[in-house]
């Protein structure tokens, strides 16, 4: 949604002020430039993306037409979830989990919590080291170093994906001049033409210069800020659950662990000590 409330505004104010100021939107209407900028943008994200990371890039675009799925009320299930799982965990014994991490799709513990279930990264992520926990992997040190290595792996590829969005924004005002030197080079060949004919001409390949500013600044610069801001978001994410996890480990009680969980999120999004009381209050037994 602000992916779209932004991109209105941009273009209603951009084209609305030069309408203001008596500007005609005809003369922008210049196809073939916009065929220059946006093909050259293209190949070259082409030339300079290796091939998976084109495949993620256009996976990702759709994400900006969603919100971002990690409000405090998914930080609050995400509470529940750890707790419910530590609990069970202290009261039952660590082998008590293995049912329900081998097969999370048929675990009727994840079935309470379906909007963490359908996130497949983070419940793949979450059983991993529960499952490595079962096996006797309990040493706090050892975990931490090998979830901090997994973290940092995944927000590599996720800033693969932002870097080439924002190279491709950092080249379009340049293949915007490019665009506008081949107008010109075009008015060249014009140039016993009257001075009117000429005018058009420089405009329209002005019109690239424009075109490509717009794009870049306008549009694509800010698409790759904003998924950044989303992998950051999904980063803290992973964070929580760290610190849930080594908590945890370290032999702190379950409501204590998701205390150390709590206080690792942002002030925004991070529920208060009553709030996530009550929502694990209402969580039924397993």
């Amino acid at each position: 949604m602000l992916f779209l409330v932004g991109s209105a505004t941009v273009i209603v104010c951009v084209l609305g002020g030069y309408m203001a100021m008596g500007g005609k939107l005809y003369v922008l209407f210049q196809p073939f430039e916009l065929v220059i900028i946006g093909g050259a943008a293209v190949g070259a994200f082409i030339i300079g993306t290796p091939v998976p990371v084109i495949k993620s890039t256009l996976g990702a675009l759709g994400q900006l037409l969603k919100g971002s799925p990690y409000s405090k009320e998914s930080y609050l299930e995400l509470l529940s979830v750890l707790y419910t799982v530590f609990k069970l965990a202290k009261s039952k014994g660590m082998l008590a989990l293995e049912q329900h991490v081998e097969k999370p799709q048929e675990s009727t513990l994840w079935a309470k919590f379906p909007n963490f279930a359908s996130d497949h990264h983070v419940m793949t992520f979450l059983c991993d080291y529960l499952r490595l926990i079962t096996l006797g992997s309990d040493n706090p040190h050892e975990m931490e170093a090998l979830i901090d290595e997994e973290i940092e792996t995944h927000h590599h590829e996720k800033n693969q994906i932002t870097a080439a969005l924002q190279s491709m924004a950092d080249g379009m005002p340049a293949l915007g001049i490019v665009a506008a030197v081949l107008g010109i080079i075009k008015t060249m060949g014009a140039i016993s033409e009257p001075p009117e004919v000429l005018g058009k001409l420089v405009g329209a390949a002005l019109v690239g210069t424009f075109l490509g500013v717009l794009l870049a600044y306008g549009f694509v610069g800010p698409m790759a800020n904003a998924l950044k801001a989303r992998y950051d978001a999904e980063l803290k994410y992973l964070l929580c659950i760290k610190a849930g996890l080594l908590a945890y480990l370290q032999g702190y009680a379950p409501a204590v662990a998701v205390e150390f969980a709590r206080k690792a999120l942002l002030s925004n999004v991070r529920p208060t000590f009553y709030e996530v009381e009550e929502a694990v209050n209402a969580v039924p037994p397993v």
